[in-house]
């Protein structure tokens, strides 16, 4: 595959930077706005925010958390954006943003009757590339958390169970603060993706 520049990663990875920096600085009605306006949650959704679904997905106000997704995005990212072309890969970007904030939506208000509870990040939309890329180079090598070389389906297929296990454990009320219902809803864009579209245009290659 020819070697072309990934400007679109980088504009994503400054974007997601560039709001992190506005949770920084922001006092007062500054973080009101900002909570208002970068995260998403059930009862923001019922206000008419429907940009939430969007905005949230590019939200960080937690360092390592920021760090950690910007890692995978610039590791998956650059490599999708050149294989499936930087408008593609931006739609999907965004579709499986959306459909994560709709995954928390949902899973918040009606299996964990939170309508409260807000969701902000990319790990959505990481979970969806992640996904689409073990689908499309299944034997392809990644390291697991850093540690563990696998095929990159085994991988992604770990993380989906992860998030399974986790979403069943805050149901019940135990698990740890994170968006796993978020996540199996980017995972799930990321399927869809892959055989309603994906597939059919690599069988045409």
């Amino acid at each position: 595959m020819k070697q072309q520049r990934t400007y679109l990663t980088t504009i994503l990875i400054v974007l997601n930077v560039l709001v992190f920096g506005a949770w920084q600085g922001w006092y007062g009605p500054g973080l009101s706005f900002m909570s208002q306006n970068f995260l998403v949650s059930w009862n923001l959704l019922s206000e008419g925010r429907v940009w939430d679904l969007i905005t949230s997905v590019f939200s960080h106000n937690w360092t390592l958390h920021l760090f950690l997704n910007m890692f995978v995005l610039n590791s998956f990212g650059r490599f999708l954006e050149q294989f499936l072309g930087w408008k593609f890969y931006l739609g999907f970007y965004l579709f499986a943003g959306v459909v994560s904030s709709l995954s928390h939506v949902l899973v918040s208000n009606f299996l964990m009757h939170s309508p409260e509870l807000p969701a902000l990040g990319a790990s959505g939309s990481l979970a969806g590339l992640i996904l689409l890329f073990a689908l499309i180079f299944p034997k392809e090598k990644i390291v697991l958390f850093g540690l563990i070389p696998m095929p990159a389906l085994v991988g992604a297929l770990a993380f989906v169970g992860l998030d399974i296990w986790g979403l069943v454990s805050q149901v019940e009320g135990g698990g740890l603060p994170i968006g796993h219902g978020a996540h199996l809803g980017g995972s799930l864009a990321g399927l869809l993706t892959y055989f309603l579209v994906v597939k059919r245009r690599l069988r045409r290659v």
